[in-house]
């Protein structure tokens, strides 16, 4: 993970494997800031939906319990919602870096339509 301060706040830049893990541990809050028709089409198990134009920090949960990890197709628009949020005054959020893009590069399974069906299921990608 890197860290970068940004006025009073800490940006954190996490690897898709960072995130993964993360999951596992149930210690993280992915928030997919893509539209609902990337999200419905596939995305990290588990993930809610924030989509950029709808993305106010100010409707953000706490991160007392768990730090929040924004992702979106490939890292750009999920790095601008994070520094959106730090300018808001949230002290420190993160991102994940290259997006779902990276998330399937790295073999990570998520949830994606069957074709044949339209139906959701569990998918992994050979890395």
């Amino acid at each position: 993970m890197k860290s970068e301060k940004i006025g009073n706040g800490a940006l954190e830049t996490w690897t898709s494997q960072e995130v993964a893990d993360a999951c596992a541990r149930s210690e993280v809050v992915v928030i997919d800031v893509r539209t609902p028709q990337e999200y419905m089409f596939e995305h990290v198990e588990g993930a809610m939906l924030l989509p950029l134009p709808f993305f106010r920090p100010d409707m953000l949960p706490g991160q007392s319990d768990k730090q929040i990890i924004l992702h979106c197709g490939s890292g750009v628009r999920s790095g601008m919602m994070a520094r959106r949020a730090l300018e808001y005054g949230i002290e420190r959020i993160a991102h994940m870096e290259g997006g779902f893009a990276a998330w399937k590069l790295n073999g990570l399974p998520y949830i994606g339509t069957n074709v044949g069906t339209g139906a959701p299921e569990r998918m992994k990608v050979a890395a």
